[in-house]
């Protein structure tokens, strides 16, 4: 479990192809060592959940199976890419965000950002499959990052970025084509049913 509050940065150092249609990711987090990060624990790329397979230092391997890069960005990684880094909760830690499983439902493309008062507004596709569950005002991750809807349309949402998230994030740099991961407000998805 994650709180959507990214406060750590990681750059992809390989992505090595692993057994049929899977990779194995190399990725050089921030802190790692000082979090006490091991074997088994799960750490979040870029809103994915994912387990560590070996941890050397700040430097963690993961295996990313099909599925996984199916529903997510992943499939698109590549050596020097920046990504958000979030390690699980721990019983008594500050929530700050929303719950976020990791469990990411689709990749999406970026459709086009612009400037808004002192940040900037970012339109994001939104899938047929998900549209039920995105509402305004309503909570989504977007490559691990808590953020709540601005904006919906027909085929697209839109949120708010304010210059600290565009500072911290990858969010800051996402432009237009781009692949972002989805995760749903897990209330939503259940409150739906």
């Amino acid at each position: 479990m994650f709180s959507g509050i990214i406060s750590f940065n990681g750059v992809i150092e390989d992505v090595t192809p692993a057994g049929k249609d899977g990779i194995r990711l190399r990725v050089r987090c921030e802190r790692a060592s000082d979090e006490d990060v091991e074997p088994k624990d799960s750490v979040a790329i870029n809103g994915v959940c994912l387990t560590v397979t070996a941890i050397d230092h700040n430097v963690i391997d993961f295996d990313v199976v099909p599925e996984t890069l199916a529903r997510s960005a992943l499939r698109n990684a590549s050596k020097g890419e920046s990504v958000n880094v979030e390690y699980a909760l721990r019983a008594g830690d500050r929530i700050g965000g929303h719950f976020v499983y990791g469990h990411v439902d689709a990749a999406s493309e970026v459709v086009s950002r612009k400037g808004e008062g002192q940040g900037e507004r970012l339109r994001v596709a939104l899938p047929p499959a998900l549209r039920p569950y995105v509402r305004e005002k309503g909570f989504l991750s977007i490559d691990g990052v808590s953020v709540t809807v601005a904006a919906v349309g027909d085929a697209w949402f839109e949120i708010a970025l304010i210059p600290e998230t565009m500072r911290r994030t990858t969010l800051g740099r996402s432009a237009p084509g781009d692949l972002l991961n989805l995760e749903i407000d897990p209330i939503a998805r259940y409150a739906h049913v």
